[in-house]
């Protein structure tokens, strides 16, 4: 079977994990202050912190700009329920708009008629790893004096013009199995404003900026230095990784993209194929279970819109989002990762081609 993933959990990430166990410090020590370091240099911000979960970093981004209830957030529908949640949990309002149908990505050219005078901040999902689009997004934050906050944790090292995603606004990053780079669970906020960093560092650690004076109630959402050190491992390796996830995805859109819509990569911006996903005309279910059939994995990211989760009816979401929608039920991810063999890229290749003749 071609899996959909293949996180690396080698020798090294052992050898590193044994290593903080055996020096007896565990939780946000020297090894997560590294790895914030070299996360926060990554991304070319100020500020890297770490925490607990992809979700953890979205729910802190929104309290460290004071965002809360009243407010409302405009995001996709189009993604993990997670980025919707976290909105819910602060106690502001999810809005949501529709999608680009090339990208998946929220459509800016959606978003300025759902600004009310309730709406706080903007936040895009840069989904599959292809950035959202920033210099719109930018200019409306500008324009409507809000916050921008980047649910980039399907897009570590992404890119616009050169400069990573997560140094445009606030970023988010989950470092969950299945990513680019993981540290088995865990998140990173990165910002270039000290007064948004400290609220987040406040919030993550019991509210506490010293230890036993506790100034607000605050979460346990820390990052521990096991974790720590697998993403000090993974992070030296995230760009050749990306590149090859680059030239896998390169391959497949070759051979793949006169017999299905491929995923695209807009001019100016960097696409690390954290998924690539691509539409199934017909009856999707089918053609995924057929490949799972034939020995190789799938996934469908994502087959209920956010909107059209239980929750959100029950909430009076009752808006349709017809492209995203309709991307639901033709979307299908096939393997991408770099621990893939280029017979792996043949066998796919030749496998989708045949359930499209």
């Amino acid at each position: 079977m071609i899996p959909i993933a293949c996180p690396d959990m080698g020798p090294e990430v052992q050898a590193a994990v044994a290593e903080v166990l055996a020096s007896g410090q565990l939780v946000q020590g020297a090894r997560t202050a590294e790895f914030e370091r070299q996360f926060a240099e990554l991304c070319g911000v100020r500020e890297a912190i770490a925490v607990s979960s992809g979700t953890a970093a979205v729910h802190l981004a929104l309290l460290g700009h004071n965002i809360g209830p009243g407010d409302e957030v405009i995001t996709t529908p189009f993604s993990f329920a997670g980025t919707a949640n976290a909105i819910v949990l602060v106690g502001a309002k999810p809005v949501f708009v529709d999608i680009e149908p090339d990208t998946f990505n929220l459509d800016p050219a959606k978003v300025e008629a759902a600004i009310t005078p309730k709406t706080r901040a903007i936040m895009p999902v840069h989904l599959y790893g292809h950035p959202a689009a920033i210099p719109e997004f930018q200019e409306l934050v500008r324009k409507h004096n809000l916050v921008f906050i980047e649910d980039a944790c399907q897009a570590h090292a992404a890119a616009f013009q050169g400069q990573p995603v997560g140094s445009f606004g606030t970023g988010t990053f989950s470092f969950y199995p299945t990513k680019n780079m993981t540290t088995v669970e865990g998140g990173m906020i990165t910002t270039n404003d000290p007064e948004v960093a400290d609220r987040v560092r406040l919030w993550r650690n019991h509210g506490q900026r010293q230890r036993y004076v506790h100034v607000a109630v605050g979460f346990n959402l820390r990052m521990t230095d096991i974790h720590a050190a697998i993403g000090l491992v993974q992070i030296k390796k995230l760009a050749r990784w990306n590149e090859q996830r680059i030239a896998n995805a390169a391959m497949l859109t070759a051979q793949l993209s006169d017999v299905v819509q491929t995923p695209v990569t807009k001019p100016g911006y960097r696409h690390v194929f954290h998924q690539y996903t691509i539409r199934v005309p017909g009856d999707r279910d089918a053609f995924a279970a057929e490949l799972q059939r034939r020995g190789i994995g799938t996934g469908i990211h994502y087959p209920k819109p956010i909107h059209k989760q239980p929750y959100y009816q029950q909430q009076g979401y009752t808006e349709s989002f017809p492209v995203a929608e309709t991307a639901a039920q033709q979307v299908l991810s096939l393997p991408v990762h770099p621990a893939l063999s280029s017979a792996d890229l043949d066998t796919i290749i030749r496998e989708v081609r045949a359930l499209c003749q």
